[in-house]
């Protein structure tokens, strides 16, 4: 699971899912990317689902990129607490994903087998997705 060696605080705020990716919102790597049609958290573990599932897909040819990482710790008040007495204990890591946002990426392999296994990664994520090509491909 892909999660921080050390970060400078253990618990963050929530933040903004709102706005656009103004970066990491172009395929800089491979040929073919999975971007981000709305705004979510992704969790180490999601991620990993994809991840697993393209590979699997493209029989470890060609080559994979994720441009996102969980970098950010969601905390978790345990069960039948009371409301109050402080924030509760990181629970897990997850990434802030932007509408836009370009999530994966993949080289080395045809435009359909791309395709599909684009199509799996999307269905191990709890947003929408949408398969692009570079430019310079078409």
């Amino acid at each position: 699971m892909l999660s921080p060696k050390r970060t400078k605080y253990r618990k963050k705020q929530r933040g903004k899912r709102d706005g656009v990716a103004r970066r990491g919102n172009k395929i800089s790597f491979g040929d073919f990317g999975l971007i981000a049609l709305e705004p979510k958290w992704i969790t180490n573990r999601q991620i990993e689902a994809a991840r697993v599932a393209m590979t699997r897909k493209i029989k470890r040819g060609g080559k994979v990129w994720i441009r996102i990482f969980p970098d950010m710790p969601f905390t978790k008040k345990p069960a039948e607490t009371r409301q109050g007495k402080g924030k509760g204990n990181p629970e897990g890591w997850v990434a802030v994903v932007k509408t836009g946002a370009v999530m994966f990426e993949m080289a080395g392999v045809s435009n359909e087998l791309a395709k599909e296994a684009m199509a799996l990664a999307s269905s191990k994520l709890p947003i929408k997705t949408k398969f692009v090509v570079r430019r310079d491909l078409e």
